[in-house]
């Protein structure tokens, strides 16, 4: 995989969402033009089949509205306002361009990459499972197409924190980079050894953890396993002095500008 030299790397959470509507092709930018070395978002199907970036199941939180996103084509949500609440939420930071800001698509976001100046950004791409794994195959598989159709194969790291659709991404693919993530609320965090073992089954080349978990055992038994540990969601530009000794590969954060101190 193609990766930046720097370590560690600073990847902006859905953008850089602190000053800008999260998961946005805005959002997006401004990470990219505060000097961030790849974003994070997620990823959805919308009712078409088509992947499509946004967090929540539903439109209630970024588009003010109820309707569910498996319930709406991609066409549509490429219609409606995800930015305005950003402002009304943030006044000091409120952008007439934001009032713009639409559901992207994944071949959007790509899109975007690829005009940057630097060739070197890399993707976080997190599935946003259900309970269901048909749909979440369906899921993973159309993911898989998005980037082998833009070539994209050495740019991202497909992660989620089901770790079934991580192992199944690998099995359509095993030339795709993954990663498994962890949070605070999951049984398997409770043991430094089980998360690593996890993230090991399900073929991940990276484990992706929480802050509140990512403990120094923690982060040398994933070193010592070969995985490439990633921390999320930093906001201490400490981390940036604490990150090299401690194997940690990259840094996720709502505000790349501030992490970089400029």
């Amino acid at each position: 995989m193609i990766l930046p030299e720097k370590s560690p790397l600073i990847i902006g959470h859905r953008g850089a969402s602190a000053v800008a509507p999260e998961n946005t092709l805005a959002s997006f930018a401004r990470a990219f033009e505060d000097g961030a070395d790849g974003i994070e978002f997620d990823v959805r199907l919308a009712r078409d089949g088509v992947p499509v970036v946004i967090h929540d199941p539903s439109l209630l939180h970024t588009g003010l509205r109820r309707a569910r996103v498996p319930k709406v084509t991609s066409a549509r949500l490429g219609q409606i306002d995800v930015g305005s609440w950003f402002n009304r939420s943030h006044r000091r930071l409120a952008r007439l361009q934001f009032t713009r800001q639409t559901v992207p698509t994944l071949d959007e976001v790509f899109r975007l990459i690829a005009r940057q100046p630097r060739q070197d950004l890399v993707a976080y791409v997190e599935l946003k499972t259900v309970r269901k794994k048909t749909l979440n195959d369906w899921l993973v598989e159309a993911v898989v197409e998005v980037i082998r159709r833009h070539n994209f194969q050495s740019r991202v790291i497909v992660i989620s924190f089901n770790l079934a659709a991580v192992a199944k991404v690998k099995e359509l693919d095993p030339s795709l980079h993954t990663g498994a993530l962890f949070g605070p609320r999951q049984r398997a965090t409770k043991s430094a050894r089980r998360i690593v073992a996890a993230a090991l089954d399900c073929g991940a080349a990276e484990i992706l953890v929480h802050h509140l978990i990512a403990k120094p055992k923690l982060l040398a038994i994933a070193s010592e396993a070969r995985l490439r540990p990633v921390v999320w969601t930093v906001e201490d530009p400490n981390w940036l002095k604490r990150a090299p000794a401690a194997g940690v590969r990259a840094l996720m954060t709502n505000n790349p500008a501030k992490m970089l101190g400029r």
